[in-house]
C-alpha cells in the first residue's frame, strides 16, 4: 500500500534520520526493550510525551507537504496519464519508447515486434523444415530411384 510505505519512509525520515527541522538531527530510536513491573509487561521508552507528539506531527507534515507535491505533478501531467491510459487500452502493454513518447507528448509510435525463432519455427511447422532439408542444388529429383 503507497500510504503505509510513505507513512513508514517519513517515520524513518524523523525518528532515524533525523530529517526534521523542528527536532533537528537526532535520530530517537525504538522502544529499548521490555521491563517487567509486577503484573504488567511495559515498554521503557526514552522519549517524552511531548517528543512523541512532535515525531507525530513531523510524520503528519511530511506526508501533507509530499501528498500535495504528488497531486500538483498528477495535474500537471493528467494529458500524458490520460494519452497512457488510451494507448494501454489500444495495445495493452507498451514499451520503454511508447513511454518516451508518451512522457515527451509525442504521437505513440507502434510496438517493436520481438520474434522468437521458436515460436515462429512452430508456427509455421513443416515449411521452414521443407526449406532446410531441400539441398538439391537445382539438381532433378528421381522419383523411382533403383535400389541394387
Amino acid at each position: 500500500n503507497d500510504i503505509e510505505r510513505a507513512t513508514e519512509i517519513a517515520h524513518k525520515m524523523v525518528k532515524q534520520w533525523g530529517m526534521s527541522d523542528t527536532l533537528g538531527p537526532l535520530a530517537y530510536g525504538e522502544d529499548e526493550g521490555e521491563v517487567f513491573l509486577g503484573r504488567q509487561v511495559t515498554k521503557h521508552k526514552h522519549i517524552s510525551e511531548d517528543t512523541f507528539k512532535t515525531i507525530d506531527s513531523e510524520i503528519r507534515k511530511i506526508i501533507d507537504v509530499n501528498y500535495k507535491v504528488a497531486q500538483k505533478i498528477l495535474e500537471e501531467n493528467k494529458d500524458i496519464l490520460i494519452e497512457m491510459t488510451k494507448a494501454l487500452m489500444e495495445f495493452e502493454t507498451i514499451d520503454k519508447e511508447q513511454i518516451d513518447d508518451l512522457m515527451d507528448r509525442k504521437p505513440i509510435r507502434e510496438a517493436a515486434v520481438i520474434i522468437d525463432s521458436d515460436v515462429v519455427s512452430t508456427e509455421l511447422g513443416s515449411g521452414i523444415e521443407a526449406d532446410e532439408n531441400n539441398d538439391s542444388d537445382d539438381k532433378p529429383v528421381d522419383d523411382n530411384p533403383q535400389v541394387a
